[in-house]
């Protein structure tokens, strides 16, 4: 029978995602056959399942990481964010509805039935399913209707082991806390703990993990040091944007506004990795900085809102004197749409505003549409006639005189637009800088010549090498246990 275990936090962005991940690879190293699995996750950094719809961007890396073909079911509800209370709701790769924060909750309930034949799915010819938990099952206020949590893990029988994050603080008082909150339905499926993230000599947590054993009886498999690998994986929150580091004294500044419905950010991870390149992620309340050599306005889940906030933070001045100073500029997605003139939403998909004006850099204008494009997609640049991969997901048709000059031709088709003098680009296709022969022409015409980096086989170093470090930290018996 496929066995399965369930990793949950103690709180959120305790580096649930990468463990799962580096599991999947330590195990699919041993020849296991793997697969992960994430009830419920929140994220507007998406995927296109290799079975053709979305999914979280973490599960499709942790697909990679477990050497098999990505598909919705490792992900059957993903909740992307729209507004501060409001989220599109994406079932089994496809959009199910719209719900606010509480009358998701009233909805958890109809949506069990889709998470546990998935993960019947996903367990179909699988020796080990490694699931991942969302948040906290320490959030009792939302246990009733739970999917994501200790709901999923009961309903299902699969054991339960906690992650504390030792980095944050109070890593003890978390861990002891989550027992006695927990009622005895949801506490009796925990098998132990890890504890990650851990700095300096180990031996000092020796009297920690002893004083949690006598609170809970919990058995700790592992203490997990801050794994430097984990900074060369695609990220998959956007609260990570404030932890990035800024400031190199690289050749070429990149700056990205960080707007506040930004998605699929990961587009921007092959450039953050290049040693030559500056990536710099502008805050609200920052400049736009005048140094910078390219502007990448990256994807949103609401372009019309977004647009707004652009204005607000005042980076369509800046923007527009970027240009003026001779700087460059490429948008990708929702950031393509708002290079244009005029953004239309006719039918409100996006909300109450339904015309808005875009920065003028492009002589298109886009206009809203119910069908969604989700697919992965092949391609050619036009610029540099160098091949591409990637993915669309998008709502909206965009047409113009600037489309006349097409970025790239996707699937024997055009692709989004150029500006006469060549300066402002936008496309529809996530994954664009992830070609490195295309980053390798754009970073040439900066002036940055010599060999770039293999970005996928540099992720794929970094997997394997998280497997080997937890591997030789985690406890063998307990990770024999879960294949025995």
């Amino acid at each position: 029978m496929t066995r399965a275990i369930m990793l949950q936090g103690t709180g959120s962005d305790v580096g649930k995602t990468v463990l799962v991940a580096g599991l999947c690879r330590l195990f699919a190293n041993r020849g296991i056959r793997v697969r992960p699995f994430k009830p419920q996750n929140m994220s507007n950094n998406a995927a296109v399942a290799e079975d053709g719809g979305e999914i979280g961007r973490a599960q499709w890396l942790q697909s990679l990481a477990a050497r098999v073909p990505s598909s919705v079911h490792m992900n059957p509800v993903l909740l992307k964010p729209q507004s501060e209370t409001g989220s599109q709701i994406i079932v089994q790769g496809k959009v199910w509805g719209h719900a606010k924060g509480r009358d998701y909750q009233a909805l958890k309930p109809q949506l069990l039935g889709s998470v546990l034949e998935s993960f019947a799915a996903i367990r179909a010819g699988t020796d080990l399913v490694i699931v991942e938990g969302a948040g906290s099952p320490a959030e009792i206020n939302l246990r009733r209707g739970d999917i994501a949590n200790m709901g999923f893990a009961t309903r299902a029988n699969v054991p339960v082991v906690l992650v504390g994050d030792i980095d944050r603080g109070g890593v003890i008082a978390s861990l002891v806390g989550t027992y006695h909150i927990l009622p005895e339905e949801d506490r009796r499926m925990i098998r132990g703990y890890l504890i990650n993230k851990f700095r300096g000599d180990v031996s000092l947590f020796a009297e920690g993990i002893e004083a949690v054993g006598g609170f809970t009886g919990w058995q700790c498999h592992g203490v997990v040091p801050w794994l430097k690998a984990a900074g060369r994986l695609p990220a998959e929150d956007s609260v990570v944007l404030e932890r990035l580091a800024r400031g190199s004294a690289a050749a070429l500044k990149v700056a990205v506004p960080v707007l506040s419905r930004i998605a699929n950010f990961d587009d921007l991870d092959p450039l953050r990795a290049e040693p030559d390149v500056d990536l710099v992620f502008v805050r609200p309340g920052e400049r736009l900085p005048a140094d910078a050599g390219l502007v990448v306005l990256p994807g949103s889940k609401s372009t019309i809102g977004d647009l707004i906030d652009l204005r607000e933070q005042g980076w369509d001045r800046d923007i527009a004197m970027h240009v003026r100073r001779g700087g460059r500029v490429i948008g990708i997605c929702g950031g393509y749409q708002m290079l244009g003139r005029t953004v239309y939403d006719p039918l409100g998909i996006e909300g109450s505003i339904t015309e808005t004006p875009g920065l003028g850099l492009l002589d298109v204008e886009t206009e809203m549409a119910p069908e969604k494009t989700v697919r992965n997609s092949i391609a050619v640049s036009k610029e540099y006639e160098v091949p591409l991969s990637g993915y669309e997901i998008h709502l909206g048709v965009t047409s113009g005189a600037d489309c006349e000059r097409p970025s790239a031709v996707i699937d024997g088709r055009p692709d989004g637009a150029i500006s006469p003098d060549g300066r402002v680009m936008g496309t529809y296709l996530h994954g664009l800088f992830g070609s490195d022969a295309y980053r390798a022409k754009l970073l040439a015409s900066f002036g940055l010549a010599g060999e770039r980096m293999d970005y996928r086989a540099g992720v794929d170093a970094a997997l394997d090498e998280i497997a080997r470090e937890l591997e030789s930290v985690l406890d063998p018996a307990w990770l024999d246990s879960l294949v025995r």
